[in-house]
């Protein structure tokens, strides 16, 4: 199949695929004669786990990892475990940031009340501090 019908099946663009290629996410894929990418079975799941990966925030460098100990299916999973508490750590560092960042923003949210006039926003005087 052409690097179209692969977008298709996977909903992903054209662009973001070849990207991926780029990145080595995605092996290397045949070309016909008219030097168009043609894709197979293979291509598709590899670039829907890459999107599964990718929905839970999992970054190119972690796939890439991912990617490596799957071609290594007789060695144990402690590094894939290692690898998703690891991005764990990450998950909760970025929760409680976005909690402090939430906080911060309705403190700034009281600095103005409904009614006044631009040149008066608490808000904007607030950042402009």
């Amino acid at each position: 199949m052409k690097i179209g019908e692969l977008a298709k099946l996977t909903a992903c663009s054209v662009q973001t695929i070849r990207y991926y290629e780029k990145e080595g996410l995605l092996r290397s894929i045949k070309r016909n004669e008219g030097n168009f990418r043609l894709y197979d079975t293979r291509a598709v799941k590899e670039l829907l786990f890459i999107k599964h990966c990718r929905s839970l925030d999992i970054s190119l460098s972690e796939i890439r990892q991912l990617i490596d100990l799957k071609n290594s299916p007789e060695t144990t999973c402690n590094n894939v475990n290692i690898l998703v508490d690891r991005h764990n750590k990450q998950v909760d560092l970025r929760i409680r940031e976005l909690k402090e960042l939430k906080k911060q923003l309705k403190i700034l949210r009281r600095k103005c009340t409904a009614g006044r006039v631009v040149k008066d926003c608490g808000i904007l005087l607030e950042l402009s501090q």
